[in-house]
Formats: C-alpha cells, structure tokens, sequence
C-alpha cells in the first residue's frame, strides 16, 4: 500500500487579478489535506478510483474524458510510459470543497503522488505541477496556475503567470483564522462571469487589476518585514477591490466587517469569491476571541493555520 498527500492553500493576495497577469500571493495550509492511497488489485481489474467522501466510485477504463480524478490518473501514466495498473486509489481529503482551498488540486497532486511512488518512480515538483495544471481547466476553465503551484511545492509562493515562480519566507509568522462561509464558491462560474465583464469594460477592469497588483507587491515586501500590521491594510484594501469586481457577497463582507470587529488585523475573502472562505489576519493572543466573534457571525468552520 502506498499513500500520498498534498495540503491546501489559500490566496492571501491577488485573486482573479492573477488570470489577466498581475502577481500574486498564496501559501499552503498543511492544517487540511487530501491523501491518495494505492493498493493492489486483483489481476484483469484494472485502476479503480475511489472518492471516498463523496461515496464515489470509477474505473479508470471506463470513465469519460472530463472525469477530474480519471483525466489526472491518465496523464501520470502517460507522462511515466506506464500502462494502467490493477490496483485501487482511494482518495480522501479534510479540505472544504468549493471554498478556495484548492480542493481539487490538492487530491490531483495526492494522486499523482501515489502513483509515482507505486510505480517506484520520482517527478520534479515543476513536473508534477504541470500534470495536475491540466486537471485544473477541467474545474476552473482558465485556471491561474497559483493552485497546482502552491500546493505542489507547499511553500509562500509569489506567482506571475508566466514567469519563473519565487518562493519566500515570512520575516515573522502569520497567524490566520480561515472562515468557511457555508455558501459553495463556483470557480469556474465565477472566473468565466469575471471575464465576461473585463471584455465588455477592459479598461475598468485593467485599472482594478493594476491596483490589486499594487497591493500584492507592496504586501510582499510587508511580509518578508514582518509587518503584520501594514499587512492587514493591505488585507482591507485588496477585499474592497474585489468587491468592486463583483466578486464578494453579503455573507462574505459579513464575515469581513465581523473579523475586524472582533480584533483582526484586516480580512479580505480567498479565492473566487461568491461563497467559500474569507482569512483574517491575526495576532496569536486574539486568535480565539476573533474566532468565537466569526462564528457568531455565521461562519460554519473556522481553521487555525501559521505560515512560517
């Protein structure tokens, strides 16, 4: 039996500013993860893929072409040469789904994982990147690419589409309280609806990405400072861009408006918006109370993550 496993993440800053080139900011959070693992089967079987939380079942034989689990399954085997295995995947995962967390490239990279290891193999992590970026159209439709990279490399990345990724450290921990909203976020609705909209004002929308791409830069200099406190201003600041985006919702500038009255640093929602999550910024002393004041305001699940 062999297992593996991929965090999720978050995007601190730049969400769908990122698509139309501008930088941005993300960084695992190994508090949830998603674990492929692999055993034997018996022969003439062939791979069956197991979601175990959601009570489903496939073979990899026969599966359509847009199956996510199926396709990440296919594309390891081609990339290693190697024909279909008899063997059972099953994959579970603590990551919400449909909440910005990067749910879905979490279990391609714990798939593609498992199946390298079962075959005795290795993959680069650039390698295993680029696999599981093209199980990501399947879900976002004109995916960033910050998903499959920070959760591959499980390390603060600061990524321009296009251009060679830069990891980095903080200069002081980051303490982050991550607020599920219970509304499911529609990635690839919500990214196709974006850019519905830039098409129709691109010069409207080019100005809102230039100014998020500002902040983006100016929090990563905050960040290797150590600079929590500017960094939750910045926080604010990217959350207001995004609503004027279209992208927040009355449930998330609640959760926003509550983490800051409860003592955070600054709040802002994470990854497609319309629903999922929203992060507030922290000092490690408020952690709790800001905590209880989310979840009177709503939130379903709270996580407690720290980025080193």
């Amino acid at each position: 039996m062999i297992s593996a496993s991929a965090p999720g993440k978050v995007i601190l800053f730049g969400e769908h500013a990122v698509v139309y080139g501008r930088p941005a900011i993300a960084v695992p959070v190994p508090q949830v993860r998603a674990t492929a693992t692999v055993e034997v089967a018996p022969g003439g079987e062939g791979l069956t893929l197991v979601a175990a939380d959601l009570d489903r079942e496939v073979s990899l034989r026969g599966s359509s072409p847009d199956d996510p689990l199926a396709a990440i399954a296919r594309l390891t085997l081609d990339h290693l040469g190697q024909p279909e295995p008899d063997a059972r995947l099953v994959v579970t995962s603590t990551i919400p789904i449909a909440g910005g967390m990067g749910s879905g490239a979490a279990v391609s990279t714990a798939i593609v994982r498992a199946l390298v290891a079962f075959f005795g193999r290795e993959l680069p992590p650039n390698e295993v990147s680029r696999l599981v970026y093209e199980v990501e159209k399947l879900h976002h439709g004109t995916p960033s690419g910050i998903d499959n990279t920070v959760v591959v490399y499980e390390r603060p990345v600061y990524f321009v589409r296009d251009r060679r990724i830069e990891t980095f450290s903080p200069g002081a921990p980051l303490h982050l309280l991550i607020a599920d909203s219970g509304t499911p976020s529609r990635t690839k609705e919500v990214v196709a609806a974006v850019r519905a909209r830039w098409e129709k004002q691109p010069a409207r929308y080019d100005f809102l990405f230039d100014r998020i791409g500002e902040v983006v830069d100016e929090a990563r200099e905050a960040i290797e400072a150590g600079d929590v406190y500017t960094l939750g201003g910045l926080m604010d600041q990217n959350h207001e861009l995004l609503r004027k985006i279209g992208v927040s919702s009355p449930e998330l500038d609640e959760l926003v408006e509550a983490a800051r009255y409860g003592g955070a640093l600054g709040a802002k929602l994470s990854g497609a918006g319309r629903g999922g999550n929203v992060i507030a910024l922290v000092e490690e002393f408020a952690a709790d109370e800001v905590e209880e004041v989310l979840r009177a305001a709503g939130a379903k699940r709270v996580i407690y993550a720290v980025v080193e």
